[in-house]
């Protein structure tokens, strides 16, 4: 069994890489289950429901979210009825949205996610995601042996405290939230595949998705600017982890950094383009 874990989706063109890359795996790696954070896929901040229609067409069939999962008041009623679409397992229980999702894979099989938020630098109240995770364990049926976990977080500490902690008693733990994709990909000793942050699906000629531009304005600056989406260097990252159908343990994990073959290179210099700015 494989699964594909893809790393934080950026506006569109994170989903025009999704559009032509996804179906490619599915067909040429054989891809059973493909989980997808998709908390910044609209313009960069949330998930509406046609784009989640969109990256269901694309193969995606879950999607994870996390601190922006609320930016689109319009997905508050598709979080209530979709199952395909999780929030974070450790926000208050009244918060909208399902905390555990079982679905099954194209090989048969079903697969149990978990999404859990990071309270370390997260300026988003949180209980505590080792807590929340358990009481998501306990809750899963015996004969649902495949369990992934996303872990949306700030610091590479707590997602690797958490990875330690669920070795043994999940099938893969990885990371999002960084937009930053992490060498640290590995087989935990007790059969968790683990990976500190999966990295992003979007521009990487950017700030972590957003225009260079404007970032470095305002760190000059010290002034607000908006931090529009950029363009150049699409990528798709994450990881596939193979899976022993028997024992649902990870038999390796393998980090992924596709360029999309389709969008249109961006190839302009950040400082020419900054003192130009700054000069108008």
């Amino acid at each position: 069994m494989r699964l594909l874990f893809i790393g934080d989706i950026v506006g569109r063109p994170g989903k025009h890489a999704c559009s032509q890359i996804v179906p490619q795996l599915l067909r040429e790696r054989q891809v059973d289950f493909v989980v997808a954070n998709a908390e910044n896929a609209s313009d960069g901040s949330g998930l509406t429901p046609a784009m989640f229609a969109k990256l269901r067409h694309y193969g995606i069939d879950l999607c994870t979210m996390g601190d922006h999962i609320y930016r689109r008041r319009e997905i508050l009623p598709l979080l209530q009825s979709e199952e395909r679409i999780i929030r974070p397992a450790n926000f208050a229980p009244e918060a909208a949205g399902r905390e555990l999702a079982i679905l099954p894979a194209r090989n048969g099989q079903r697969v149990a996610a978990i999404s859990l938020l990071g309270r370390t630098y997260m300026n988003v109240r949180a209980d505590c995601p080792f807590h929340a995770a358990e009481r998501l364990l306990a809750a899963i049926p015996h004969d649902v042996r495949v369990i992934v976990v996303d872990v949306h977080a700030e610091t590479t500490s707590e997602k690797l405290a958490l990875g330690w902690y669920l070795d043994g008693r999940v099938t893969a733990v990885v990371g999002t939230h960084t937009h930053v994709q992490t060498a640290d990909e590995r087989v935990l000793p007790k059969g968790t595949a683990y990976i500190t942050d999966l990295g992003m699906t979007g521009p990487h000629d950017s700030v972590l998705g957003r225009d260079k531009q404007a970032v470095i304005r305002s760190l000059v600056t010290g002034m607000p600017f908006p931090y529009t989406v950029a363009r150049g260097g699409v990528r798709l990252q994450g990881v596939i982890v193979e899976v022993d159908d028997t024992t649902a343990r990870a038999l390796s994990i393998q980090r992924l950094d596709i360029p999309d073959p389709t969008w249109p290179t961006e190839g302009e210099d950040y400082r020419s383009e900054f003192e130009s700015h700054d000069q108008d």
